[in-house]
């Protein structure tokens, strides 16, 4: 099994980035492609994370689909002190996000194959 390491950093609903990081990731996660898919949220993207959005109708949800990537056994984390800045607390994330530090990301990024940054 390959690893496969995405690192987000911009807030959910500006841009595109991280909707289209977290396709990847969903396409990646297929027990048929082989791979070992982590994200880490850096910066502004840890909101992605934030429990109870509630996006316009008919529009995206990250929320869903990062829910849906950690049940597919992938391993997500948000930077803890990205959170702390932003007031927010391991409380307040999606179920089986966890908080993960700068080690962890230095640690996925040496045992991964491929790292990708949106």
């Amino acid at each position: 099994m390959e690893d496969v390491t995405i690192i987000i950093n911009d807030a959910p609903y500006g841009l595109e980035r991280p909707w289209n990081a977290l396709r990847l990731a969903l396409a990646l996660t297929p027990a048929a492609m082989k791979s070992k898919v982590n994200v880490f949220l850096l910066g502004d993207a840890v909101s992605i994370a934030k429990k109870g959005q509630n996006p316009p109708q008919d529009y995206y949800n990250l929320e869903k689909m990062l829910t849906d990537l950690v049940g597919k056994g992938a391993n997500v984390r948000a930077c803890g002190t990205c959170l702390k800045s932003r007031g927010l607390s391991g409380e307040d994330l999606v179920a089986g996000v966890e908080i993960g530090t700068m080690m962890e990301l230095a640690e996925w990024t040496k045992e991964s194959r491929v790292v990708l940054s949106f």
